[in-house]
């Protein structure tokens, strides 16, 4: 279902229930591959939710989380990982929801290329592909060069298409290695998903890599 702009009006915890089942299609890199999403996280506006980016309100870095909703929020994290979220409304709220993990539906062979280890040759089981937030990004070919992308644009490069039936089942859960706002359980994924993340508590250091 090709989504409009107000479906990302809202609370970022009820954009990110709508969420799963979505499709990404990206053409980046000059190859389609699609992934249907099963998990995300929601990141809550300027003041509501100290693990997000937009707490402490806009700066060069999040200022698409603070634009238009439906679209690319990328940034970079522990510096190696990029990491793709999908912004909410309203215009200068600053919330966003992370896309967490995915299966590959179309492009497996490019998924598998762009997975591939360069050290050793290793190639990951499917349901590996794109469980997780750095992983679903590498095989969608998403970097910093994709901050700021309209997904909802349908000639665009990297494109978000809704579910025409939501997901039946939906679990929620804390979110994934955050201290800060530990006890929000704003992580939701598709039951069964072989690709949903492992929970893992905390995080590296209060302040750094939250997502987003």
């Amino acid at each position: 279902m090709s989504p409009t702009r107000d479906d990302f009006v809202g609370r970022p915890q009820d954009v990110a229930r709508r969420l799963l089942g979505a499709q990404v299609e990206s053409d980046l890199g000059g190859a389609r591959v699609t992934v249907r999403v099963v998990e995300v996280e929601a990141y809550a506006g300027e003041g509501q939710d100290p693990a997000s980016h937009a707490h402490r309100g806009p700066r060069r870095r999040n200022a698409a989380m603070f634009g238009e909703p439906g679209h690319a929020y990328v940034y970079f994290t522990y510096g190696m990982h990029w990491c793709l979220n999908v912004t909410t409304g309203p215009v200068g709220e600053g919330g966003a929801v992370l896309l967490r993990a995915g299966t590959v539906l179309d492009g497996r062979a490019t998924a598998r290329a762009r997975r591939t280890s360069p050290r050793t040759g290793a190639v990951p089981p499917d349901r590996d592909l794109a469980r997780g937030p750095a992983r679903l990004a590498v095989v969608l070919g998403v970097d910093g060069r994709h901050d700021g992308l309209d997904l909802l644009d349908p000639g665009g490069p990297l494109r978000l298409v809704l579910a025409a039936t939501p997901v039946d089942q939906v679990c929620a859960g804390p979110r994934v290695g955050v201290r800060l706002a530990a006890q929000e359980r704003w992580r939701y994924w598709v039951p069964q998903a072989p690709e949903v993340s492992a929970y893992r508590a905390g995080g590296r250091r209060a302040g750094a890599g939250r997502q987003p």
